[in-house]
This record gives C-alpha cells, structure tokens and sequence, in this order.
C-alpha cells in the first residue's frame, strides 16, 4: 500500500508538472510583452548588433593633419598615412583652431600634429622626433585606425632612415642591420582584430540571462497583480506541491531558450561568419548549467517583484556593468575583489568565461572546468532558492485566503447576530 501511495504520488506530480508546464507556455504567448523579452530581442537584438559591427575595422576615416614643418619629410609622413587603407587625410591645415573647428562639425575624426622641429630633428638624429594624435574617442574602432597607421608609418620611416644614415653593402645586410630580429604579429583567435568576433558572442550570452530575468519577472509581477491574494502562486489543485511548481515552470522557459539557444549561438555566427573553432558537444554541455542557472535566478529573483514594470526599472541598467565585471572588456586580473565577487553571484561571469574559450579559443570542458562546476554550484543554489521563494509564496497564498475565510466567516456571524437582536 505504501508503494503504490507513493507511485500514485509520483504519478501526481508529473501530470501536474506538465499542467503548470501547459499553463505557464499559454501564459507567455499570450503576453505580447513577455514575447518581445523572449522571442523579438533574442532574435533581433543579436542581428542589429552583429550588422554594426560585422565589417570589423573602420576603413577610411577622416583625418585633418596640421603640418607646423611643411617639409619634404612630414609631406611624406602626411602622405603616407593617406595611402594606409585605414585613414583619408581630408584636408591639411597650418594651424589646431582650424583643425579643432573641422573635428567639431564631424568633417574630421582625428587630428594629426607635426611640430616645427620635426624635420631637423630627423636629420640630426639628436633625439626622437614626436608626432601628436588626438582622437575623437566616440568610437573606438577611429582610434585603432589612427593609431595603428601613424605606428606603422613611424616604424617604416624610421627604418629608411637608419639606412641612409648607416648605409650596408647589400640589401641583406641592410635588412638584419634594421631588423636584427625578425619578428610576426598574428592576433590569435581574432584575425581580423575587430570588435565584432571580440564583442558579440560575449553580448550572446548576456542576452539568455537579461532576458529571462526580464521576461520571467514580467510573468510573476503580472501574477502577483491579477492574483486577490497577491502571490505568484494561485490557489489551484495543482500548484500544490513546490516542487512540481518549480519544475514545470522551469521546463516551459527551458523549451522556449532551447530554440533562442540555437538561434544566437549556432544561426548568428555562421550567418555573421565569426570565428568559431569550437565542438558542438562542448557547447551543448556548457551552455546546459548555464541555463538552468539563468532560469533558477530569474525564479528567484522574480518572487520579490511587486508589479509587472520592476524588471523594467531593476534589470534593464545592469546589462553594461554585467559585461564589464565577466572580464571579457576589462581584464579579469584588474578587476577589484569586491566587484569580481559580485560578478560571480551572477551565472553572466562564469558563462562568458567558459563560452568565448570554448567557442572562440577551441577550449574543452576539461579546460573550462572552474566556470562549468561553478555553474552547475548556481544551478543547484537557485534552484533551492527557487524552491524556498515559491513554498513561502504558497505558504502566504494559504495564510492569506484563510485569514479572508475567517473574516467573511466573523462578519456573517455579526450579520446573523444583528438579524436576531
């Protein structure tokens, strides 16, 4: 007999999991606003974004030089920075207040400044000659264009100099006198060193996190406000169990992200063709934790939501502080103690860790394997949290209809008792 109560109980729980499984899917799709936190900005957001950046350098950028020696060296120095691919000199002019005026109105994005000295400094070799660059810093990929294109031309000029100065009887001697070492660059894992292969599968995994958090709080304020007790539990046979709560709620955003996943990490990079080097498998069980950590926190977080617009103002302003503590646009390392502990609270860090090795460095789980416990530690956590949030909403849904029951009890006797007298 004890068996079979308890297989009828099992059997209970799985029919009313796959209720508040059936219920909470007709809830989002029937919540236009939640739709747009879980379908329309996972699939748009990710495009608009990788369009922006999908050139992945700046080509042509508008520069104003200001040539105090108008000599043949800084002619030549002007020159070649125009013929670098990177950088069009649009104008040059004899003085910074002309130079500053054509940066304000946006006919310039840098200004390149040659001294009076900068020629006869050159010849006599008595110290360094300097060029100044500024940069208008309202995009970062305008300053990697000046920068590496006055750094090149520099370096090859300084070069040709040398060997006027200090001529070799052949070529080849020329060549190890100036370069005693020769040497390569190669920008590993990003060949064209742009912003969008170093940015956006970053931002691709701050998306499923952001968004469930937005969209499942949308849910449970909509819940709280509809419902007479105001709890994100109602008062129906079958959300009576915490656990069958938990889970079927849990199995409906997890069917819903499963085709978000493979929208943002499989469609996008190959629609977009980012570097990838990564094993499907590896990426399939990386990015299992991660979910269940995302959508246990969102659970969470959503029991203390008093009314559908909170996520709106509580979560919304986090997206740029979350990118910057994961350490992928600032360096782990530099980050403060106290603010890479907060950044590990959240499943974002550890996420954004283990996936750009994984999917941009050809890392294995093995190598990833701090990020992939610690986010199978914050599945497990907020998924007790989750527990304990939705047994205290229901334990508060029955406190409050029984406080109701008694007071429609009471005043029914008093109405009874005023009948008699």
């Amino acid at each position: 007999m004890k068996n079979t109560r308890l297989r009828d109980m099992i059997t209970e729980g799985i029919y009313d999991s796959l209720y508040i499984w059936k219920e909470e899917l007709k809830k989002v799709f029937k919540d236009g606003g939640v739709l747009i936190f879980f379908l329309l900005a996972p699939f748009i957001y990710p495009v608009i974004y990788s369009f922006i950046y999908n050139n992945e350098v700046a080509r042509n950028v508008k520069m104003v030089v200001v040539d105090a020696s108008d000599t043949f060296l800084s002619r030549e120095f002007t020159r070649r920075m125009n013929a670098a691919p990177d950088v069009r000199v649009v104008e040059v002019c004899r003085d910074m207040e002309t130079a500053k005026r054509m940066l304000d109105r946006k006919e310039a994005y840098g200004i390149l400044l040659i001294p009076s000295d900068f020629s006869k400094t050159l010849v006599r070799g008595e110290k360094q000659a300097h060029v100044s660059l500024y940069c208008d810093m309202s995009s970062l990929l305008y300053y990697k264009a000046f920068y590496l294109t006055a750094t090149e031309v520099s370096l090859e000029m300084g070069t040709e100099l040398q060997i006027q100065k200090k001529p070799a009887y052949t070529s080849r001697a020329e060549e190890i006198q100036t370069q005693p070492i020769l040497s390569e660059s190669t920008a590993l894992y990003n060949p064209q060193s742009g912003f969008g292969s170093f940015l956006v599968p970053a931002i691709l995994v701050l998306v499923v996190q952001q968004t469930l958090l937005l969209g499942i709080g949308m849910l449970s304020g909509t819940d709280r406000e509809r419902n007479r007790f105001h709890t994100i539990v109602p008062l129906k046979r079958h959300f009576g169990g915490t656990l069958r709560v938990v889970f079927g709620k849990s199995l409906a955003y997890l069917v819903i992200y499963i085709v978000v996943c493979i929208w943002l990490f499989a469609v996008v990079p190959n629609l977009f063709s980012f570097p990838r080097v990564s094993q499907p498998f590896h990426v399939l069980a990386f990015l299992l934790p991660y979910l269940f950590a995302c959508i246990f926190m969102a659970m969470t977080v959503s029991g203390f939501l008093r009314s559908r617009e909170s996520p709106m103002l509580i979560f919304v302003f986090t997206s740029v502080l979350l990118l910057f503590i994961s350490g992928i646009s600032w360096p782990k390392e530099a980050i403060p103690p106290f603010w890479k502990a907060i950044g590990y609270v959240f499943p974002s860090t550890p996420g954004i860790q283990g996936f750009i090795r994984i999917h941009s460095m050809g890392a294995t789980l093995k190598e990833v394997a701090f990020e992939y416990r610690l986010l199978w530690i914050q599945a497990a956590v907020y998924f007790l949290s989750a527990c304990l949030v939705y047994r205290t909403q229901y334990i508060l849904t029955r406190q409050r209809m029984k406080r109701r029951y008694q007071y429609a009890k009471e005043r029914r006797d008093r109405k009874r008792a005023r009948g008699e007298d």
